[in-house]
């Protein structure tokens, strides 16, 4: 099998997902989208008549996020019109799955230029969705609340009431959890300061060049942990609500499946995912088409893998993902230098630590969602470059990537510095 590289990994800035707050709000989504394929396309000198397909992840495909992003972006970007393009979702595992994806093309000796990525503008989806719902829309899709057949067989609950079932089921406590969101913003606030992210990050302008963001919005650095543990849990009034006119409540939907698990209240905004706006783009070549080009790889995909898990519970994904991709690679935990794993809430890193054992130092040591954000279809991208930059800062060799997906799925990847 033909070998996959990184040449090179881009992201905006994250701007808060809120209409009218953060600096990107206000954008198309495909504006956003086309500032990381300018970027990746002019740092590196492609001939974008070159790219054979532009795989792209974008999780809500509605209002302005729909019609195949990664085309659109791509015209909007100024490619060349040869430069094909196809949008995926996979709930938040979207960007990784878009990489893989492209990396897997490549490896088959079908593509030999390719470009992965992602967009999520969580303030489109949030207005949106209100939009919708304001005009008595049903809701579609998502995570099967909509679905009375599908939640008969798999009860799929709310997001944060099955992060707090998680908890309870594996005795971690508000404190541990306040303890890790806490710490999260003190890592990101250290790589800010460090400029560990200058090298990836690409600023967001207007058509005439001014800057619109080039800086993090989200994060808090000055967080503690004592100040979190006065928030009050975010999911406690999801709990007993009904999941649909005299449906179930969410609460419910999970003891369908786990009669005797008492949920507390814990998750709150400081140990969730922030809600930001984004995107982020990866080039990978072929080995030909790099030496041929004057590409200079930065890292080879040395395995790729796709989970499933339970839909109940929804994010316990990424521990036997990592396992699958690990075997695959025929590689041990203690072979990788660096992980990053989504901390969609503090409760799925907490666990992927303890359950594999991994020394805190090497998960996300620049921080992660908790401080960042997570804009849905572009985390994995973002994650996958945030890891390749700390391997060559630091001098590792291996950084292993991956992430909860709605549904109860998780993608993996393992990335080797070249």
């Amino acid at each position: 099998m033909a070998e996959a590289y990184i040449i090179d990994a881009v992201r905006t800035p994250r701007s808060i997902g809120k209409l009218g707050k953060g600096a990107l709000s206000h954008l198309h989504p495909q504006h956003v989208a086309a500032t990381v394929l300018r970027a990746i396309r002019d740092r590196n000198g492609i001939d974008t008549a070159d790219v054979d397909d532009i795989i792209w992840g974008t999780s809500a495909q509605m209002g302005l996020q729909g019609g195949d992003m990664g085309r659109m972006a791509a015209l909007d970007a100024g490619y060349d019109v040869r430069a094909s393009g196809v949008t995926l979702d996979r709930f938040c595992g979207s960007g990784l799955t878009a990489t893989n994806l492209a990396a897997g093309q490549i490896m088959a000796g079908m593509e030999d230029l390719v470009i992965a990525g992602g967009t999520e503008m969580m303030s489109h989806v949030m207005s949106y969705g209100q939009s919708l719902r304001e005009a008595g829309v049903p809701p579609v899709g998502g995570l099967g609340t909509g679905n009375m057949r599908l939640q008969a067989k798999h009860p799929q609950s709310n997001q944060g009431v099955a992060a707090d079932a998680i908890a309870a089921m594996e005795g971690i406590s508000r404190e541990q959890l306040d303890a890790f969101g806490a710490e999260s913003q003190r890592r990101a606030g250290i790589a800010i300061q460090e400029g560990r992210f200058a090298r990836s990050t690409v600023p967001v302008v207007d058509d005439d060049g001014a800057v619109i963001l080039d800086h993090e919005e989200y994060p808090r650095p000055d967080t503690t942990a004592e100040q979190l543990s006065q928030l009050k849990p975010a999911f406690a009034a999801f709990m007993d609500m009904p999941s649909r006119a005299d449906g179930p409540t969410f609460r419910q939907l999970i003891n369908q499946v786990y009669p005797d698990l008492a949920i507390t209240p814990l998750h709150h905004a400081g140990t969730s995912s922030g809600v930001v706006d984004g995107a982020a783009a990866i080039l990978l070549a072929s080995v030909v088409y790099a030496q041929r080009h004057g590409l200079k790889p930065r890292a080879r995909i040395v395995a790729t893998a796709n989970m499933g898990d339970c839909p109940t519970l929804m994010l316990n994904g990424p521990v036997p993902a990592a396992r699958k991709v690990l075997a695959k690679a025929g590689l041990r935990v203690e072979d990788i230098d660096i992980f990053e794993v989504n901390e969609a809430f503090a409760v799925v890193t907490e666990k992927f630590i303890r359950d594999l054992g991994i020394d805190r130092a090497k998960l996300n040591p620049n921080g992660g969602a908790i401080a960042l954000g997570h804009p849905i279809g572009a985390t994995g991208a973002v994650l996958i470059g945030t890891a390749l930059d700390e391997l060559e800062r630091t001098g590792g060799r291996y950084g292993l990537i991956t992430m909860c997906a709605a549904g109860g799925m998780a993608p993996a990847i393992i990335i080797e510095r070249v």
